[in-house]
């Protein structure tokens, strides 16, 4: 038995968290996750996120994206700890739960720090694969889902929550320069990576992302009775 990792990605406030939420009581309350897990194809529905996924990186992002000292964080110093917070979530979580036949769905991951440091800081690309690579040991994520919303829209959204952490507080031209790095991406990699539109209603974005999901577990696992 081997379990699927699920990523959800975009820009600030395009609702992952939330349909994160959404999906996960969707996979209960429809009977698909007791379906497959009674074939024999998972074990066990998990939530996580990055950074933050484990204990030990509960403290590495309250220190990137809640760190408010008069010294400015380098580039390559919040690369690096994203870097070490991936690192730490992989071989400690998701690696022993993908091999226990979990199925995770998780808020963010590699293609974040293309986006966002390479993108959005101009840091090398070539370096941010290698330390991806380093990071993950190789783990992908069997199915990307690339919400995408408009900056400003985005932007408006987190600010209407009060607060906004350290990387929202940056200018829009960052923020449309990240949404530019998804785009590419989606692009690069459609095997993996489907766009939804998570401008309308949630409970839109939420039909669109439970179909994704739908259309890929019949790839992986036929037809679901």
């Amino acid at each position: 038995m081997q379990g699927k990792l699920i990523v959800f990605e975009g820009g600030e406030g395009s609702g992952k968290t939330t349909q994160i939420r959404q999906i996960r009581a969707w996979l209960e309350s429809s009977g698909w996750f007791e379906k497959l897990k009674s074939q024999g194809h998972l074990h066990q529905l998990v939530i996580t996120r990055e950074p933050g996924g484990t204990e030990l990186s509960q403290s590495i992002r309250q220190l990137l994206l809640g760190y408010t000292g008069e010294e400015p964080m380098q580039a390559r110093t919040e690369l690096l700890l994203y870097a070490a917070d991936r690192a730490q979530h992989v071989e400690y979580y998701l690696r022993p739960l993908l091999e226990q036949g979990a199925l995770i769905l998780c808020d963010r991951y590699t293609d974040s720090t293309v986006a966002y440091q390479g993108y959005g800081r101009g840091l090398e690309q070539a370096l941010i694969a290698q330390l991806n690579q380093i990071a993950t040991n190789g783990l992908v994520s069997d199915l990307t889902l690339w919400l995408d919303v408009p900056v400003e829209v985005g932007l408006h959204r987190t600010q209407q929550r009060g607060t906004v952490d350290r990387i929202e507080q940056a200018d829009i031209s960052f923020h449309q320069r990240v949404r530019e790095g998804f785009m590419q991406l989606a692009q690069e990699h459609p095997e993996r990576i489907v766009w939804v539109d998570a401008s309308p209603s949630e409970a839109e974005v939420t039909l669109a992302v439970q179909q994704a999901i739908a259309l890929k577990f019949q790839e992986w696992y036929g037809e679901i009775r």
